[in-house]
């Protein structure tokens, strides 16, 4: 069955209301033979008579005042879909889904949604967590928008947007105020030791930093828990490797901490699609993480 011709709806509608062909002709601005041929083909394509002359005006049958009611909802639907495509296009409505590793999450990714929902408060953002090499995948398949993830990315699929560095930092028990200023590899090593779990890519990242120093990391823990992380630490149990910003949000009390030497550094980008238009919600939601830069 062909589709339904929403202004032909209107058409029977006008005609009805307005109890005549040439009424509705004019309203509509067409001509009469015009009307007539699209009252026609309604009721050729349901098989009924739609439209009842009695004297000079036109009435609706009974099965054309249902249809008509049901034209008059099918109308405020569109008009509903129209008003949501204009504020898609103002940029005040939409989804956007995001992905981050959990450190991202707990720590960077609040400051982004709240920027973020103060330019946008009907959008509907969607947060994951997930390694990077699983947000490449959901990212490919279109699952998520964009995401954040630990470099290096090289794919000829995906636009990689540097996003910060973030600077990793010693975090050491109250008892040792006297440490360097700095902490090289070997002096942290001589401290027992709670680390990521080794298959995330920022745990490599922080064992490659011992080991390019001759340094064999072997911690007592593995853990992606950094708050009860920076706990154990302060309650003196061992040392670690943090992000600074898991230090600046809900610090533990008296623990030391320490930049390292030579310092390392979290390198964090956005990516996405290369042949997905970035856009609406999620091009706001790019622009808010991005602002991370300044803080």
């Amino acid at each position: 069955m062909r589709q339904l011709n929403l202004d032909h709806l209107q058409t029977l509608t006008k005609v009805v209301e307005l109890g005549s062909f040439s009424a509705a002709a004019r309203a509509l601005n067409l001509t009469q033979p015009a009307i007539s041929l699209q009252i026609r083909e309604l009721e050729r394509r349901f098989g009924l008579r739609l439209v009842e002359r009695m004297g000079r005006r036109a009435y609706a049958s009974p099965a054309g005042r249902d249809l008509i009611e049901r034209a008059g909802r099918i109308a405020r639907e569109v008009e509903e879909a129209a008003a949501a495509m204009r504020r898609h296009r103002e940029g005040r409505l939409g989804r956007v889904r995001v992905s981050a590793n959990d450190i991202f999450c707990s720590y960077l990714l609040p400051r982004a949604i709240q920027a973020f929902r103060r330019r946008q408060p009907e959008a509907e953002v969607l947060v994951s967590i997930a390694s990077t090499s699983n947000a490449i995948g959901q990212v490919l398949d279109n699952h998520i928008d964009l995401s954040v993830v630990t470099m290096p990315v090289a794919d000829r699929l995906l636009a990689v947007t540097p996003l910060l560095g973030e600077p990793l930092v010693a975090i050491l028990p109250p008892g040792e105020s006297r440490a360097p200023a700095r902490i090289g590899a070997a002096e942290l090593a001589r401290h027992k030791l709670i680390l990521d779990l080794p298959t995330a890519k920022y745990a490599r990242l922080v064992r490659g930093w011992f080991e390019a120093h001759g340094v064999e990391p072997k911690p007592i823990m593995e853990t992606s828990a950094f708050e009860s992380t920076k706990q154990l630490v302060a309650a003196g149990l061992a040392a670690s490797i943090l992000p600074r910003v898991t230090t600046e949000t809900a610090p533990a009390p008296g623990l030391v901490i320490r930049p390292l030497k030579p310092a390392l550094t979290w390198e964090l980008a956005i990516i996405a699609r290369r042949d997905k238009p970035i856009e609406g919600a999620v091009a706001e939601m790019r622009d808010a993480l991005l602002a991370l830069r300044r803080r």
